[in-house]
């Protein structure tokens, strides 16, 4: 009985719509074991023999790498580009007649039909740029008012001074009133409080200006007259030097040993760098 009802049952049908389960997916490792692909570094055609010399010259290189087979075109400069796009310097016009051929080429500019007998002074291109006179005079960061300075250039060089306008004091390292390029000077760290000191208002470019001496002239009559007009210092650039010197000097008492860093002078020695130096 039970094996025929066994028999008689119907086996339950899969649905339309289900699908069989998938198999489980090949696990990186598994694809990895399979199959790994050796990545090939391409060698280079023209081995080294030491650091910088190849094997192979220029010309060697050239057959080796086929260079010959590929076309280059370098790229166009402006002034080729200026060449190409050149405006018209002729044009055709009609002209009336059976006999004068219906047209004629005529230049765009006609030249000039008088020359000058002298050449003519012109200025020349300068792309837009001004004139030395007219550039923007610009101090370095480190120059500042009361940055102590060393001077590199003239009677004296080597020494340890104020700032580009009001250097010295006279007192101490005997450096006089004067103006110093900064170019030749070497800016320190060490600085000094001149908030309140007064300068005097004509200490311009005027004042530094070098006067020029006279120099004799070999004449008839003045054949003795050989000696030069040789300088001498004004009784107006005393004062202002006393001025200037006596407000400084009050402030470098209140420094402990600037008074004797002033009066010291720079140099170098063996063994010692300026670009290592720290000022």
């Amino acid at each position: 009985m039970a094996g025929e009802k066994a028999a008689g049952e119907k086996k339950p049908k899969k649905k339309t719509g289900e699908k069989a389960p998938a198999a489980p997916k090949a696990t990186q490792k598994d694809a990895g074991e399979k199959k790994k692909k050796v990545k090939k570094h391409h060698a280079s055609r023209n081995p080294v023999l030491a650091r910088g010399i190849g094997r192979y010259s220029r010309s060697a290189m050239y057959a080796r790498k086929a260079l010959y087979k590929r076309k280059y075109t370098a790229p166009e400069t402006k002034i080729e580009k200026k060449k190409k796009e050149k405006p018209r310097a002729t044009i055709t016009k009609p002209v009336g007649g059976d006999k004068n051929g219906g047209s004629r080429v005529v230049k765009i500019r006609k030249m000039p039909r008088y020359y000058p007998t002298e050449d003519v002074p012109r200025k020349l291109l300068s792309h837009g740029k001004k004139p030395f006179c007219q550039h923007k005079r610009r101090l370095r960061a480190s120059i500042t008012p009361g940055t102590v300075l060393i001077l590199l250039t003239g009677r004296h060089r080597g020494k340890v001074t104020g700032d580009v306008d009001s250097q010295g004091p006279l007192a101490v390292n005997r450096v006089p009133l004067r103006r110093a390029h900064q170019k030749f000077v070497i800016a320190t760290s060490t600085k000094l409080d001149i908030s309140g000191v007064k300068i005097p208002k004509h200490l311009t470019d005027a004042y530094f200006k070098k006067k020029r001496l006279r120099k004799p002239k070999h004449q008839e009559g003045e054949i003795f007259d050989t000696e030069k007009e040789k300088y001498e210092i004004t009784e107006q650039r005393k004062t202002d030097q006393k001025a200037v010197d006596s407000q400084i000097l009050a402030r470098i008492k209140k420094v402990p040993q600037l008074r004797g860093y002033l009066r010291s002078t720079f140099s170098l020695s063996n063994g010692v760098y300026p670009h290592k130096l720290v000022f």
